[in-house]
């Protein structure tokens, strides 16, 4: 058993089959625990808690050789007092995912997954975001085939500071998937083609968001490589 100490976070919640899966993956690389958030916290980007307490409390995740913490904060508060609290010492990688839904394009704006990864390269975490896409035919075979083995590589393949990893696995079969796409960029592609419904009611308005997404891309970005059945592996890089 390595000596290396995992931190693992996500923004679906402490009870998502992502984290668990994970965290079975990640014992074969190090000491993990979890500090995840108690309910999902999804699109809530690199927010943090700085005016109130947060609150963690130990936590049972059914998987063996891992200790687990619940808390009420956000993705980032649970690296945040993981790393500089909860922790015996400051972890040498964090892991958030696997997210249900792609962290790709322009949504990497909003993702909490991202944001939970960019907040360790903060703080000079080595770190990997995985997410995967979801849908009606959401199945678990393309990650179970490879996340390994990209762990494996990734997990010491330590990159500038204030820069982490970001993982997508397509939505497809692993007979379907073609394979890797490494080093991808970002899309910079209209991706978001959203809109709000709004009605009018007891004197305010309500809106209620419409998701539309664009699913072409431009070749060689995160995008373009979940669309053609390609795992997208690239960087994410905070404000320098």
């Amino acid at each position: 058993m390595s000596d290396r100490l995992i931190l693992i976070t996500n923004d679906d919640g402490i009870d998502s089959p992502g984290i668990k899966k994970l965290a079975g993956i990640a014992v074969s690389y190090g000491d993990v625990y979890v500090v995840a958030p108690d309910s999902e916290r999804s699109g809530m980007s690199h927010s943090f808690t700085y005016k109130t307490d947060i609150s963690a409390w130990e936590y049972d995740i059914g998987v063996q050789g891992v200790k687990a913490f619940a808390s009420d904060g956000t993705p980032c508060d649970c690296v945040r007092i993981g790393a500089l609290g909860l922790l015996p010492r400051k972890p040498d990688v964090v892991l958030a995912g696997i997210n249900a839904g792609y962290n790709i394009s322009s949504d990497i704006q909003y993702s909490a997954t991202v944001g939970s990864v960019l907040e360790a390269a903060f703080q000079g975490i080595h770190a990997i975001a995985f997410s995967k896409g979801v849908g009606q035919t959401d199945n678990d075979t393309v990650v179970d085939e490879y996340i390994d083995g990209i762990l494996s590589g990734l997990i010491d393949s330590k990159l500038d500071y204030n820069q982490a990893w970001n993982v997508n696995f397509p939505l497809c079969t692993k007979e379907e998937c073609k394979g890797i796409m490494r080093d991808c960029r970002i899309s910079m592609d209209a991706f978001y083609k959203d809109v709000y419904d709004k009605r009018f009611e007891d004197g305010r308005f309500y809106l209620k968001i419409r998701q539309g997404r664009d699913w072409e891309a431009s070749e060689g970005t995160d995008l373009y490589a979940v669309i053609n059945n390609y795992i997208s592996i690239g960087t994410v890089t905070n404000i320098k």
